[in-house]
C-alpha cells in the first residue's frame, strides 16, 4: 500500500448523498473491533472522544444496549448547552449501532444512524449511515458544523485508542 493509501484511511470520509437524505461516515483505526465498539458503548469512554475539542460532554444517560436510551449535553465554555438525545435500536457486541439521534434545538429533526465496525486484522473500519427526514435537513446538519465536530471526535478517538495523533492534538 502507497503511503497516500495508508494515510487516507486514518482521515474521516464524509459524504452527502446528493440525491438522499444521507449522511456517509467512514474511518479506520488501529484498533480491534471490541476496543473501537466499547469506545462507542461505555459512557466512561464516549465522554472523553464524542464531539469537538472546544466542547466539554456530561452524559446524563448512556444505556447502550437494545431498547436502551441515551442523552448527553456538550457545552462551550462559555455555558452554552447543546443537548442531544436518542434510543439505541439494535446493539449488536463489536460488529453494530443502530440507534435515533436528535439535537435539543431541532427535535423534529430525528436520524436513524447505522454504525457498523469492521475487522480489518488489528484494525477497524468505522461505517456510519445517517438517514435524515429530507435533503434540507440534511444538509442543516451539515451546516451546523457537524463535519469538524466529527472530524475532531474521531481524532480525539484515535488520540484514546493509542493511534496515530493529530497534528491539532495538544
Amino acid at each position: 500500500m502507497s503511503g497516500a493509501d495508508a494515510s487516507d484511511r486514518y482521515e474521516t470520509r464524509i459524504v452527502a448523498d446528493p440525491a438522499l437524505p444521507t449522511i456517509l461516515i467512514t474511518r479506520e483505526f488501529d484498533a480491534s473491533a471490541e476496543r473501537v465498539f466499547r469506545a462507542y458503548t461505555d459512557p466512561d469512554l464516549v465522554v472523553q472522544w464524542l464531539g469537538p475539542r472546544r466542547l466539554t460532554m456530561r452524559i446524563d444517560a448512556y444505556e447502550a444496549r437494545s431498547g436502551g436510551s441515551y442523552r448527553y449535553v456538550h457545552r462551550e465554555d462559555d455555558g452554552t448547552e447543546y443537548g442531544f438525545r436518542g434510543v439505541f435500536h439494535e446493539v449488536r457486541r463489536d460488529e453494530r449501532i443502530v440507534q435515533t439521534f436528535a439535537y435539543d434545538g431541532f427535535p423534529d429533526g430525528v436520524s436513524l444512524e447505522t454504525t457498523v465496525f469492521e475487522d480489518l486484522g488489528g484494525r477497524t473500519r468505522v461505517t456510519t449511515t445517517s438517514l435524515m427526514g429530507s435533503i434540507e435537513a440534511r444538509d442543516a446538519m451539515i451546516r451546523s458544523g457537524m463535519r469538524r465536530g466529527v472530524r475532531e471526535g474521531h481524532e480525539r478517538l484515535d488520540e484514546l485508542l493509542g493511534g496515530r495523533r493529530s497534528s491539532n492534538a495538544q
